[in-house]
């Protein structure tokens, strides 16, 4: 390989686009074509920069597979900054293959925190920790132990574990400080703020506040009936009752939780459960079968009692109910949180990663838009989706798990 592009892989290596472009911005051999899209992505020109690489890996030869497998894992990381979630992730899997078996470490583990990031993307967190706990990080470079160390934490959080995005995000600044790139340490600095913002309300007997992350995980742990509105669980201890797929019921839950201790109305918990404003004989009879179905999937944590005009939880055992509420109460509020990472996404992106129809985020979209909260740029297939990043508060317990849409 000539001087000019390993002076220039150099400076990518060390964030320096500039430097790279300066080395081979007038050349159009393969290899300097695909220094040449990398240095366009690092600069934030994703369209060219995929132009660039797609032209590179067409003009290797049939034999430069290692060449064209480097290709390929930059493609893919230029498709996760552009959220273009549909993008083949075999190819990219291919990619990881060849470049372990061709002796490319850095680049197979490059290829596998791609994957990780991209499981997270999609709200398919225990895929991605399975994904980013088999990375071999021991011999890679300080960027790469960064990046990781930055997913750690984002899953970390997700989980609600905030010791150990503590310790992941210790790990992270460590790492970017020893890679000597400016950007990469902006990123783990920002990446920091979610664990001094509120992430979620606690409501206790109708008085709501504030908490952060590290009070979230100690009130997880905490004794009293926990009801988790930002994961759709009811929990005591070690005891949880998951109804993440049965919206309808934690519905009438939550209406329950926020009146504890005292009873909720009919008229309430029919308009939670069922969005009717004037409710009828149906509704009711539909209200009797969905609390019949609530107490036999919290037999063991708490009793549901028919009032004079409502019903009341009875937490069994000592300790109060506890109602953890996201941050904001909105339909939106997924996509909102996506949206903050100050990318532009598609439609169908959106769909992908929040595990709805293409149909329904569009409908989210226009009222968030009629509210002046997102803004669309470009029309048809091209148009992507804005949103200033939301403030005063962190959205990790905001974004899906495992594809559901809440």
């Amino acid at each position: 390989m000539d001087s000019a592009v390993t002076a220039a892989g150099r400076a990518l290596r060390a964030g320096d686009p500039l430097g790279a472009l300066r080395q081979v911005a007038l050349r159009d051999d393969p290899a300097a074509l695909a220094l040449r899209g990398i240095a366009m992505a690092q600069l934030g020109d994703l369209g060219r920069a995929r132009e660039l690489l797609r032209r590179a890996a067409g003009s290797f030869g049939p034999r430069e597979v290692l060449a064209r497998a480097r290709c390929r894992t930059a493609e893919a990381e230029v498709a996760l900054a552009a959220r273009d979630l549909a993008w083949p992730p075999a190819a990219l899997a291919r990619a990881a293959r060849t470049l372990a078996a061709r002796g490319d470490r850095e680049n197979a583990t490059h290829a596998r925190l791609l994957q990780a990031r991209r499981l997270l993307l999609l709200g398919r967190v225990n895929e991605a920790d399975t994904a980013a706990s088999r990375l071999p990080l021991r011999a890679s470079p300080p960027h790469l132990r960064a990046l990781a160390a930055l997913v750690a934490c984002e899953i970390a959080l997700r989980h609600g574990r905030a010791a150990r995005a503590h310790e992941a995000l210790a790990a992270a600044r460590e790492a970017a400080s020893q890679s000597g790139i400016g950007a990469l340490a902006a990123e783990v600095e920002e990446a920091g703020r979610a664990l001094t913002l509120p992430a979620a309300r606690l409501v206790t007997a109708g008085e709501a506040r504030s908490l952060t992350p590290d009070e979230v995980e100690v009130l997880v742990g905490a004794p009293g009936l926990l009801v988790d509105g930002c994961r759709r669980v009811v929990r005591r201890g070690g005891h949880v009752v998951r109804l993440g797929r049965r919206p309808a019921l934690f519905g009438l839950l939550r209406v329950l939780a926020e009146a504890w201790p005292g009873a909720a109305r009919r008229d309430a918990l029919i308009e939670q459960a069922f969005g009717a404003r004037r409710p009828n004989a149906s509704h009711r009879v539909r209200l009797r079968v969905g609390m019949a179905r609530l107490r036999r999937e919290l037999r063991g944590l708490a009793e549901v009692r028919a009032t004079a005009d409502g019903f009341a939880l009875v937490a069994r055992g000592t300790g109060p109910v506890q109602l953890l509420a996201p941050p904001i109460d909105s339909p939106g509020a997924s996509v909102l949180a996506l949206l903050a990472d100050g990318e532009a996404w598609s439609t169908s992106a959106l769909a992908l990663a929040l595990g709805a129809s293409p149909r329904t985020v569009q409908r989210t979209l226009a009222a968030l838009a009629e509210a002046g909260q997102v803004r669309a740029l470009g029309r048809g297939r091209a148009r992507r989706w804005l949103s200033a990043p939301v403030a005063g508060f962190a959205t990790h317990l905001l974004l899906p798990a495992a594809g559901g849409f809440g």
